[in-house]
């Protein structure tokens, strides 16, 4: 039996540009979403690099994680947050 996962956020600020081909991010789909506040649970986990906006995402029971434009994120799978969207999303993302 596996030890169960961390319900965590990882962000690596202005990733470089040798990073995200090799991810191959530009070929990842988008999702855009205006300011809005919600709930999230993450079924499996996330990887994505914003374009644009300014969000924060605060796990249940944790600090909230303040991420912008050129951000690379991932939320792992079991994570349950609140996003707060305060300016437009736009972001590459993909489920692992």
């Amino acid at each position: 039996m596996s030890a169960p996962q961390l319900e965590t956020i990882r962000v690596q600020h202005q990733p470089s540009p040798e990073h995200l081909r090799q991810l191959g991010v530009s070929d990842w789909p988008i999702w855009t979403k205006g300011v809005s506040e919600f709930p999230w649970t993450y079924d499996e986990a996330e990887t994505c690099y914003l374009l644009a906006g300014e969000v924060t995402v605060t796990p249940d029971g944790g600090r909230p994680v303040e991420l912008k434009p050129g951000d690379l994120v991932t939320f792992s799978r079991g994570l349950s947050c609140t996003w707060t969207i305060r300016a437009p999303v736009k972001k590459h993302y993909q489920f692992s």
